[in-house]
């Protein structure tokens, strides 16, 4: 696994890793060898990282009454619609269809980043994410994942925390 900090971070970056680096972040790039066949991309992180599954988070995109919606969850949890729909004020969320997040955020399903996103969208993010003092999410591509603060991350994506996870 190689690890960049943010000061040998090669240009032309991914827009998740530019976004960090324009903002002035402290954030870490872990990189690996992803595996197609690897049943979930956001376990598959956790254990080329030897990372907790409880800090490696998720970014799903969800359609909460007609918006879309990302969510940024543990990868040891699910996302819970009813209580994403609660947070953002809405009545009913449902997974948004996988080609229009694509489309949407600029990312591929699997390295979709809540960051650098092509439309900001509105964000929530587990308010699990605070009990640790770094987390990691996807860089903008299968493989790569930047980890930073959970407070750098709420800050940038301007995002809700409230509990949206559940075992």
């Amino acid at each position: 696994m190689a690890k960049k900090s943010k000061k040998q971070q090669q240009p032309g970056g991914t827009p998740a890793t530019v976004a960090l680096t324009t903002a002035g972040v402290d954030f870490t790039v872990h990189s690996y060898d992803h595996d197609p066949a690897h049943p979930s991309y956001g376990e598959e992180a956790a254990e080329a990282m030897g990372v907790s599954p409880d800090r490696v988070f998720k970014t799903l995109v969800a359609d909460v009454d007609g918006t879309l919606t990302v969510a940024v969850v543990p990868v040891a949890g699910q996302l819970d619609l009813k209580a994403l729909a609660s947070a953002v004020g809405g009545k009913r969320a449902t997974m948004a269809d996988p080609t229009l997040a694509e489309r949407t955020t600029g990312y591929v399903r699997g390295g979709i980043s809540p960051l650098g996103q092509r439309k900001r969208l509105p964000t929530v993010l587990d308010e699990s994410a605070s009990s640790h003092p770094t987390i990691c999410v996807s860089a903008g591509r299968r493989g790569l994942e930047v980890e930073l603060a959970p407070e750098d991350l709420a800050k940038l994506t301007e995002a809700v925390l409230a509990p949206v996870s559940r075992a």
